[in-house]
């Protein structure tokens, strides 16, 4: 019996073809920039009013008084540093004069404007019954205090 023998064939290898070279692109000519809009500028305002525009004009009113400067309402103590919403408490930095247990003081502010009587006083987390100049202190209020707001120690009634 003859025996078929597997024969080999030979792969010839694929030359690759370059591909044409790719011809050069001619650039195109840059856009010529957009024309931009003139800037609108004011008419100039004329030195007489003519009849028309005088009569479509508003009538000038006199300005309101401003209110009259109101006094303090007592003698100027300290100015509020910083305000705790949570337990109340209002950071106090007193400028001069003491300030104890059972003074009256009046908060003046922007938005704030209340009076209420001294329960409290503490320095460094500790009780104490009577605050110095150039202490910060803590104190609680009855209303929102805010940073900057003035303390004024009302006069003993």
């Amino acid at each position: 019996m003859a025996v078929k023998r597997k024969v080999k064939v030979k792969v010839k290898a694929k030359v690759k073809v370059k591909a044409k070279a790719k011809s050069r692109r001619i650039a195109k000519p840059a856009r010529k920039p957009a024309r931009k809009a003139p800037v609108r500028r004011a008419a100039p305002k004329t030195a007489t009013p003519t009849a028309r525009n005088k009569a479509a004009r508003p009538v000038a009113r006199p300005k309101p008084a401003s209110l009259p400067e109101q006094p303090a309402p007592g003698e100027r103590i300290g100015v509020v540093s910083h305000y705790y919403a949570k337990p109340m408490v209002a950071i106090v930095k007193l400028e001069t004069g003491t300030l104890r247990v059972g003074d009256t003081i009046h908060i003046l502010g922007h938005t704030s404007d209340f009076s209420q009587r001294v329960e409290s006083l503490q320095v460094e987390h500790l009780a104490v019954n009577e605050v110095g100049p150039n202490d910060d202190f803590g104190i609680k209020v009855v209303q929102h205090a805010r940073e900057h707001d003035v303390v004024y120690r009302l006069p003993a009634s």
